[in-house]
């Protein structure tokens, strides 16, 4: 599993500082790594999928000449990885010319916005696109205006074609399917078991869906690690956050009682939106010293990423979460390596924290009880 450091000097802004937010796409990950990092996020990337491109050059390529010479009337798109893949398929073989003219007199048909945004980019203009980003909608939507006698041409998506050839054939039409790529396993099976291990235990503050098939994948993942309850908990209790690119992508984990944040668009600038508008929206603990949040990585206060180690992000996290309330001395041992008894060393400890907040007056040492953080005055 990697993971990726947060740099204070780094990007737009620190929202995300210390934010650990594991990325479970392969496709794309560098892109929405970037994205999460440039905001102080240190990203895990366990990719619960692995996937096949052009599972068959030769069909596909036969397939596109075959369009360009006998154009359809219509087209259905279903994802936007494919169309992109078709098209630089049919570029490479020198018909991608040909091959975008032959789709200009169809109705093109796109399962939800990301398809739609290819179409786009390859100069074609989608007739109507899929709010729901569902293949049933699809099916609804063509099925009650009639296809019999219509050729239709399919675009896969990895998963496969979800009956909708079966479905236009039935009504009467003739269907063409292209199979551009599909899913298939992991890349690394045991950064994916260590991901749901450590999103049960606490390890994580964000899960990043790109695709329904992931999803699914990473929940089966889950239920193999035995863990799966654990995960359902930590969402339900708000310690960890599940964020969906899409409400396709958001369906698995809703079947598993995790309601995910949803983007109003489908698309990975959306979700990382999304994931920091959150976060900035969380409550700060408001202190003398200007607003604190603590995260899995990091502390931002007033804005600083603050410069602490292990203990003392432990230390502090334990004062921040008794919210202005006395943290006795021996949960302040209690965080510090060893199995020291010494009140001398949770005094050293609050004292080298104390240095790294930059403030004196943070935390008051309270005597012969523990510490605790001065909030500011409502």
């Amino acid at each position: 599993m990697v993971s990726t450091a947060p740099s204070p000097t780094q990007g737009i802004d620190q929202t995300l500082a210390g934010c650990v937010v594991l990325i479970t796409a392969d496709r794309r990950s560098a892109e929405l790594t970037a994205a999460l990092t440039r905001r102080g996020a240190v990203v895990r990337h366990a990719a619960a999928l692995g996937m096949i491109p052009h599972i068959d050059d030769a069909a596909l390529i036969a397939a596109t000449r075959d369009v360009i010479a006998d154009p359809p009337d219509t087209v259905v798109v279903t994802t936007g990885i494919g169309f992109r893949g078709w098209i630089e398929a049919a570029d490479a073989a020198g018909l991608a010319d040909d091959l975008v003219t032959a789709l200009q007199g169809a109705r093109i048909v796109a399962r939800g916005p990301k398809a739609r945004g290819a179409i786009q980019a390859a100069g074609l203009t989608p007739d109507w696109v899929a709010e729901s980003e569902t293949s049933a909608e699809v099916a609804e939507v063509l099925l009650d205006e009639g296809v019999a006698g219509r050729d239709i041409v399919v675009q896969h998506h990895g998963a496969g074609s979800d009956g909708l050839d079966d479905a236009f054939r039935l009504a009467g039409a003739r269907v063409r399917s292209l199979v551009v790529y599909r899913w298939g396993p992991p890349p690394d099976p045991a950064a994916v078991a260590a991901s749901v291990r450590a999103v049960a235990a606490g390890e994580v503050d964000a899960v990043a869906f790109t695709s329904a098939p992931g999803a699914s994948a990473w929940l089966d993942a889950a239920d193999e690690q035995g863990v799966t309850d654990q995960v359902v908990v930590r969402c339900r209790e708000g310690s960890v956050v599940m964020a969906a690119v899409g409400p396709v992508t958001a369906a698995p984990l809703q079947a598993r009682g995790i309601e995910p944040l949803v983007p109003d668009r489908g698309r990975l600038g959306s979700l990382v939106r999304l994931v920091v508008n959150h976060y900035g929206g969380l409550e700060a603990l408001e202190t003398v010293a200007g607003p604190l949040r603590v995260y899995r990585g990091a502390a931002v206060l007033d804005g600083r990423v603050l410069p602490l180690t292990p203990t003392g992000l432990e230390i502090l996290r334990l004062l921040a979460h008794a919210r202005g309330s006395v943290v006795p001395r021996d949960q302040v041992l209690a965080a510090l390596p060893g199995d020291s008894r010494d009140p001398h060393a949770a005094e050293v400890a609050i004292a080298r924290l104390r240095d790294a907040t930059g403030s004196r007056a943070l935390i008051r040492t309270v005597v012969k009880r523990g510490y605790r953080l001065e909030l500011a005055l409502p």
